[in-house]
């Protein structure tokens, strides 16, 4: 997967937190910091995925079912139903707030490899068997991003973990949040 493969090899690295505790704050509010970033990337290349794999989903089912798939307008209509589960909120919330000043460039290179968007304009035309294999690599590549997502959590908690315990046992200041 190429989307922020260093950063997120680098962040998995044994010894990224390394001792943690004799880390200074700054330091390991930057380390949050970035896993936070990589964590906002996850996250959008994750709903990307899940958006795509309802629509593949969907139109799989219909030419399973002997259904008509309709053209691309029919898909559109379709697609509040189709994505009910993963329609998101009117505001963007913590996930802009966390992707730094855009997504990785690169972030949906694989997720584009099984499915473009100009694919989806397609799907009506393609074979079912065609449709089950998009699905299928679609799935497995959603379950290949929550794993890395997860792991970034792991890191996140840590850091997060560190940061606290720094301001319970006296550490750190709350004085320290104004500078």
């Amino acid at each position: 997967m190429p989307m922020d493969l260093t950063v997120y090899e680098r962040v998995m690295n044994s010894g990224y937190l390394g001792d943690i505790k004799a880390r200074n704050l700054d330091e390991v509010r930057a380390l949050r910091a970035e896993c936070q970033r990589l964590e906002g990337n996850l996250s959008y290349l994750r709903r990307l995925v899940q958006g795509r794999l309802d629509i593949v989903a969907d139109t799989a089912a219909r030419a399973l079912a002997g259904e008509p798939r309709g053209e691309l307008a029919d898909l559109v209509a379709r697609l509040p139903s189709s994505m009910g589960d993963h329609l998101l909120s009117p505001t963007s919330g913590r996930l802009t707030e966390t992707m730094g000043p855009g997504p990785d460039p690169t972030i949906t290179a694989d997720l584009d490899a099984i499915c473009a968007t100009d694919d989806l304009g397609k799907l009506a035309s393609l074979d079912v068997s065609d449709l089950v294999v998009m699905r299928n690599r679609l799935v497995e590549l959603e379950r290949e991003v929550s794993v890395r997502r997860r792991l970034v959590f792991e890191r996140l908690d840590a850091l997060s973990a560190e940061i606290g315990r720094r301001y319970r046992e006296g550490e750190v200041s709350v004085d320290t949040l104004l500078d």
